[in-house]
């Protein structure tokens, strides 16, 4: 049940699981991003099914109280890390202290990011330098520490969160939709050149997804008129993310990498104009 009245850190209340409960048994995860929206559920879901986890983010305070409620409502233990993923030297020292708790790290979710709505006149140089750096080059200088120091040996599962703003010119996202391309490409490559040493990795692409912040930034008062525009005629919830995770996490997909799972409920595909006509 949830027992947290911030949206963030809200537990899933009656978790209902498609797969067996030890699906992840004695695994070890870590989020990036973890202790609030997305990342948080998909450290829930994960734990929920065996797994422990370490949730990394800059704020002690907030990672303290998303792992409390963690351990509390899963019974799996919950390791937080203080890192920016923008400083390798951070993200380095970071690692060793989760390979020097756990010994290991089997799956990596790269979640960290930032986002905001602006016309690519209005940018600044600084600002989409920044977007760039946490969700491009963070996932990047995460990715290439847990390679060295827990999956070069010993493989693993690497999964990226991206999105689909890049797939049509999606206004107001020069910054962002520039960032998960990148995202897109990297996943690609990295996949041909580590599978060989028994890492898979591959992309989650969500659409929007309700109780996040990206949602409560980006759609704030228009809600309701983009539930109008998915064919599903709703947006995503946290879990179905986290449940999305937590498949490719697993073996279920011990064949696939390389790929980008979108998660959107048909929202990139549709046309506005189609949708209203419906």
């Amino acid at each position: 049940m949830a027992t947290d009245t911030d949206p963030d850190t809200q537990l899933i209340e009656n978790y209902q699981p498609f797969f067996r409960e030890d699906l992840l048994k004695d695994k070890v995860a870590l989020i990036t991003g973890g202790a609030t929206g997305i990342g948080f559920t998909i450290a829930e879901v994960f734990m929920r099914h065996g797994c422990d986890t370490i949730i990394a983010s800059r704020k002690i305070e907030k990672l303290q109280k998303a792992a409390k409620a963690l351990e509390a409502g899963t019974g799996r233990k919950c390791l937080t890390v203080v890192m920016d993923v923008r400083k390798p030297q951070e993200v380095i020292q970071g690692v060793e202290k989760m390979m020097s708790e756990f010994g290991k790290i089997d799956i990596l979710v790269n979640n960290a990011a930032g986002n905001f709505l602006c016309p690519a006149s209005s940018l600044s140089f600084n600002a989409f330098k920044t977007v760039i750096e946490i969700d491009t080059m963070g996932t990047f200088n995460v990715t290439k520490a847990v390679y060295d120091k827990a999956m070069q040996e010993k493989g693993g599962v690497i999964i990226n969160i991206s999105a689909t703003l890049h797939y049509k010119g999606t206004a107001l996202q020069t910054h962002a939709a520039s960032a998960k391309a990148a995202i897109d490409a990297m996943t690609k490559v990295m996949a041909v050149e580590w599978g060989p040493q028994g890492i898979r990795i591959n992309c989650i692409a969500p659409g929007p997804i309700d109780n996040t912040e990206g949602v409560r930034r980006l759609a704030g008062p228009l809600k309701d008129k983009v539930n109008g525009v998915i064919p599903l005629r709703r947006m995503g919830s946290r879990e179905e993310i986290g449940n999305c995770a937590l498949y490719l996490a697993s073996g279920a997909s011990s064949y696939v990498t390389g790929s980008v799972i979108v998660t959107d409920g048909g929202h990139w595909l549709n046309d506005p104009r189609a949708s209203s006509k419906l």
